[in-house]
């Protein structure tokens, strides 16, 4: 067992995580990968290479780079307003910064434009950053759901999005929100066809992705790892865990009404490392493309004015700004590796992480089904491990 299997296996043997794999990209080659721990623990199913994860936000990426399809082909220009395509956003009104309700609003002086969408600086939230936050608790009052159990569509959860308050005035900060399933039913008004049906056919399929998608078939479902949550939320390092999904009661055993983009897919590390490897070979792999170059170099050019960068409550990114679907490391800590200089990211709430470095086209994926898992510990000891591998290939 190399060394980098042997750190990730201490999270598993210490009851922290049930499973981790993992995969190191060089030059668009798996060159390191490994499978441990395992599928379900109840029934000792060791994890599998084609196991399937609830990938939650690293369905962003994919969201992103689909819309970003249909801007090479001309049906939107970055500057464009949002309500240009969907109606509903406009004439937005914007919470004054001491209000104490959602109808203490002045309208917006700005309008959201396409690039705020993608970039999370549109005024968006989500309802569970800050819960007693003023705007989480109206995103709460007013049901939005951007999970699988959400029976409504994305034509029906954009417009109850729009007749929220934005938390700002579009394009002045960046705050976690759900303007990623606002890209999904952008891609939908602007390509004619069901969300799930344009990823189907315009990524999936000509990158062999064949178990990635918005429910689990019937065939597969004995594939489907189980979720795991931690019995002490509090300490991240804590070993024990309770069953929190199992695959035969799992929400993903059906297609759903509600196609998030934001955090909707299921995928294989296998599956996933052909999507990261086409973006790390500059939109094109084995023979499909995706983007062109200059569309990704877009894509990891920030959006964000100056000053203002990616801020979690609760979790430090330090030097993080965020281009067209990418988080960005615009600045480095100290210690931290040179490489890691202009790295774009993201990864998911359940631990499904990925990163991929500019310099000689590396990336590193981590996985596993815990959950929170997202910038838990194993997926600091990854990336620096990862990072300490590339300096050495050097």
């Amino acid at each position: 067992m190399t060394t980098m299997s042997q750190a990730m296996q201490s999270f598993i043997d210490r009851d922290i995580l049930s499973c981790v794999s993992y995969c190191l990209i060089d030059d668009g080659e798996v060159v390191a990968s490994d499978f441990l721990g395992f599928q379900s623990k109840e029934n000792e199913i060791p994890l599998r290479e084609d196991s399937i994860y609830r990938i939650y936000s690293n369905t962003k990426i994919v969201t992103s780079v689909a819309l970003m399809k249909l801007f090479e082909r001309g049906a939107f220009a970055l500057d464009d307003r949002l309500a240009e395509y969907l109606p509903a956003f406009a004439n937005m009104n914007v919470l004054r910064p001491d209000a104490s309700g959602p109808q203490d609003v002045h309208p917006a002086k700005n309008p959201i434009l396409m690039r705020h969408v993608l970039s999370h600086s549109a005024g968006f939230s989500y309802g569970f950053i800050e819960p007693e936050s003023v705007i989480d608790q109206a995103y709460v009052a007013a049901g939005i759901n951007p999970g699988p159990t959400n029976q409504s569509d994305l034509a029906a959860f954009c417009d109850t999005v729009a007749a929220l308050p934005l938390a700002y005035e579009p394009g002045t900060f960046w705050r976690y929100s759900v303007a990623t399933d606002v890209c999904a039913r952008l891609v939908e008004v602007l390509s004619g066809q069901s969300f799930g049906e344009f990823l189907k056919r315009e990524i999936f399929e000509p990158l062999a992705m064949h178990d990635t998608g918005f429910f689990v078939p019937a065939s597969e479902q004995h594939r489907l790892i189980s979720m795991y949550a931690p019995k002490n939320p509090l300490d991240p390092m804590a070993s024990g865990m309770t069953l929190a999904e199992a695959p035969e009661s799992s929400v993903y055993l059906a297609p759903p009404r509600f196609e998030s983009g934001g955090g909707g897919l299921v995928s294989t590390l296998q599956d996933y490392v052909s999507f990261v490897q086409m973006i790390t070979h500059e939109g094109s792999w084995r023979g499909a493309t995706i983007l062109k170059p200059e569309t990704l170099a877009l894509m990891r050019t920030n959006q964000l004015p100056e000053g203002v960068g990616v801020n979690f409550p609760f979790w430090a990114m330090p030097g993080t700004v965020f281009g067209l679907g990418f988080a960005l490391r615009s600045a480095l800590s100290e210690g931290e590796s040179s490489l890691m200089l202009g790295e774009y990211h993201w990864g998911g709430m359940a631990g499904t992480h990925s990163f991929m470095s500019p310099e000689g086209r590396f990336a590193g994926l981590c996985f596993t089904q815990r959950m929170p898992g997202f910038w838990h510990p194993f997926s600091h000891v990854f990336k620096k491990m990862a990072y300490e591998w590339a300096e050495a290939r050097l």
